[in-house]
C-alpha cells in the first residue's frame, strides 16, 4: 500500500508521505501492530530521499500513531480508528423471499431454545462418546503420508473416484444394478435433496410423498416452491388406495419416500410394499427420490433391498444415501445414485454451487470403510441403540397417555399421545428442563398437533428414564 503513495513535486515531500500513512493508520488499511516499510526500501521505491521518509517516520511518532523498536523496525500503535457509522441498511427489507422462508422453517432458530443441562430428545445424530477415534486417527494418518499433497488441491464435482468405485460397490452388495448408474458425491442428504430437486422440479411443481415425513426434505420442498401432495400414513405404512387415488387425479412431476426407518416414525416398509409403490409411481412415470436412512441399523429385521434395487436396469429411481446419522455426521459425506446421464446434470449443478465435496474429507472416509472400522463399529453400536430403544418404549408405556407408538427399532420413537396437544405439553416439560421434537413440523398438511418425536441415541439410559418419567408427569397434569 505504501508505495502507491503518489508524491507531487511541488508540494513539501515529507509531509505528503506522513498524511498518507496516518490517513491509512487512521482508516484502519494499516492495522495495529503492522511494521512499516523501512525508511531505505520506501525511499528507494517512491524515488525520494531517504532523509523525507525518516522525518515523516519521526513525526508520526512524535503524534504516537508509530513507535520504533531498536533493531526490528517502526510498527503501527494502537490508535481510535475513525469509522463510517451513518449508512445502515434494513436488511430485513432487503432480503429475498427465498431467505426469509429459510429463517422461517429453521427450527434451530424459530424452536424453543434449550440449555445444555436440558434432557432433550430433539437429536436423531450419532452418541458420538461412540466413535471409534483411534481407528479414525490412523485412517487419518495412513491418507495424509500416502496422498496429502493431492488431496489437499482442488479436487472434481463429480467425487473422489476411489470412493465413487467403493460407493457403487456397496450398492452393488445390497443387490442395486449398477452398470447404468454412477454417484455423485454430496455434502450430506440436504445437498444431495437439494441439488435433486433444483435439477428435475421447476417452480409450482407436484410432488408426492408420505405424511408425515423428514422435515428436512419438507423444507427442501418448500424452498423449492412445489406443491406437496401428502400420502397418509398408517400404523402398518402407506395408505395405497389414497395413493393410487391421489396419482390419478393429480400431475405428479416426482415423488419422495423413506422406505427404511422412516422419518419420523421409524418404520421399515415391506419388500412387497416397496414392489407395489415402485409398479404405482412407473405406471404414471413418475420419479422416485430415495431416501436410503439408516438402512445400516438392522436391529430387528434382515435386511431389505432397497426401492432402486427392485428398479434393476431401469432408470426411474434417484437414491440419495448418507451414513451422517450413525457416523460422522462432522465429515458431511453423501452420495447420489442415478440414471448415468442423469448424474452428469447433477454434477453440473453441484459444481455451479460450491465446487466439490472436500476431497480429503472423502479420501479420510474411505480409508476408513475400506480397513473395515465401519462394519466393526455398526456392529457395536447396533446392541447399544436397541437397549437404549427398548427401555425408552418400557418408560413410554409406563408413563405417558397414548394412542399407539411407532414400532420398529430406529433412533427414534414417534408417539400419538392421546387428547394432548404436544406443543402444550413441550413447554411444561421445557421448564423442568427436559425437551423433544412436536411432530407437527412432519406434516404436510398441518396435523400431528398430538405427536412427538423423541431421539434417545444421544441420552444415557439414566437421562431417557428421568425425561421420560418428567414427560409423563407432565402429560397427565394437562389430562386432569
Amino acid at each position: 500500500m505504501l508505495y502507491n503513495i503518489r508524491i507531487d513535486r511541488k508540494k513539501v515531500i515529507y509531509i505528503q508521505v506522513y498524511s498518507k500513512i496516518k490517513e491509512m493508520i487512521e482508516s484502519g488499511l494499516l492495522p495495529r501492530g503492522s511494521k512499516l516499510i523501512s525508511t531505505r526500501e520506501l525511499s528507494s521505491m517512491l524515488e525520494i530521499s531517504r532523509s523525507a521518509v525518516i522525518s515523516a517516520y519521526e513525526l508520526l511518532e512524535k503524534e504516537g500513531l508509530v513507535y520504533i523498536q531498536e533493531g526490528k523496525g517502526t510498527f503501527v500503535s494502537s490508535v481510535c480508528i475513525e469509522t463510517n457509522n451513518q449508512w445502515s441498511i434494513d436488511w430485513n427489507k432487503k432480503t429475498s423471499d427465498y431467505a426469509s422462508m429459510a429463517v422461517n422453517l429453521d427450527i434451530i432458530k424459530t424452536e424453543l431454545k434449550h440449555e445444555k443441562s436440558f434432557i432433550s430428545f430433539k437429536s436423531i445424530a450419532p452418541d458420538d462418546r461412540l466413535f471409534d477415534n483411534e481407528e479414525l486417527k490412523r485412517a487419518f494418518l495412513n491418507t495424509i503420508s500416502l496422498n496429502g499433497n493431492k488431496l489437499l488441491n482442488y479436487g472434481y464435482a463429480k467425487g473422489y473416484e476411489p470412493l465413487i468405485n467403493y460407493l457403487l460397490n456397496y450398492m452393488a452388495n445390497k443387490g442395486v444394478e449398477v452398470s447404468n448408474k454412477d454417484i455423485l458425491i454430496t455434502n450430506g442428504f440436504t445437498e444431495g435433496m437439494d441439488i435433486v430437486l433444483a435439477s428435475i422440479t421447476e417452480k409450482g411443481d407436484k410432488i408426492i410423498c408420505e405424511n408425515p415425513t423428514h422435515n428436512t426434505a419438507l423444507k427442501l420442498m418448500k424452498l423449492n416452491s412445489l406443491d406437496i401432495v401428502g400420502v397418509n400414513c398408517e400404523e402398518d405404512g402407506i395408505n395405497f388406495n389414497e395413493l393410487r387415488e391421489v396419482l390419478a387425479k393429480n400431475n405428479i412431476k416426482a415423488a419422495y419416500f423413506i422406505p427404511s426407518y422412516h422419518n419420523p416414525t421409524g418404520r421399515v416398509m415391506s419388500y412387497e410394499d416397496r414392489k407395489t409403490l415402485y409398479n404405482n409411481l412407473k405406471k404414471y412415470n413418475i420419479p422416485i427420490i430415495e431416501d436410503g436412512f439408516n438402512e445400516e441399523l438392522q436391529h430387528l429385521s434382515d435386511h431389505i433391498s432397497p426401492i432402486t434395487a427392485i428398479s434393476g436396469r431401469e432408470n426411474g429411481v434417484i437414491y440419495i444415501g448418507s451414513l451422517s446419522k450413525i457416523l460422522f455426521p462432522g465429515m458431511r459425506i453423501g452420495w447420489i445414485l442415478a440414471d448415468k446421464e442423469l448424474v452428469k446434470v447433477l454434477e453440473s449443478v453441484k459444481r455451479s454451487r460450491n465446487i466439490h465435496t472436500s476431497v480429503l474429507d472423502q479420501a479420510i472416509f474411505l480409508e476408513y470403510l475400506k480397513n473395515g472400522g465401519f462394519e466393526r463399529y455398526v456392529k457395536r453400536i447396533r446392541g447399544i441403540y436397541k437397549e437404549k430403544h427398548e427401555i425408552a418404549i418400557e418408560m413410554i408405556k409406563k408413563h405417558i397417555p397414548y394412542k399407539w407408538i411407532s414400532k420398529e427399532v430406529a433412533l427414534y420413537i414417534l408417539i400419538k399421545l392421546n387428547k394432548i396437544n404436544s406443543r402444550e405439553l413441550l413447554e411444561r416439560c421445557h421448564k423442568r428442563g427436559v425437551v423433544f421434537t412436536p411432530g407437527d413440523i412432519f406434516y404436510t398438511d398441518d396435523k400431528g398437533a398430538d405427536t412427538l418425536r423423541l431421539g434417545f441415541s444421544r441420552l444415557s439410559i439414566e437421562e431417557i428414564k428421568k425425561g421420560i418419567t418428567i414427560i409423563g408427569e407432565e402429560a397427565r397434569n394437562l389430562i386432569r
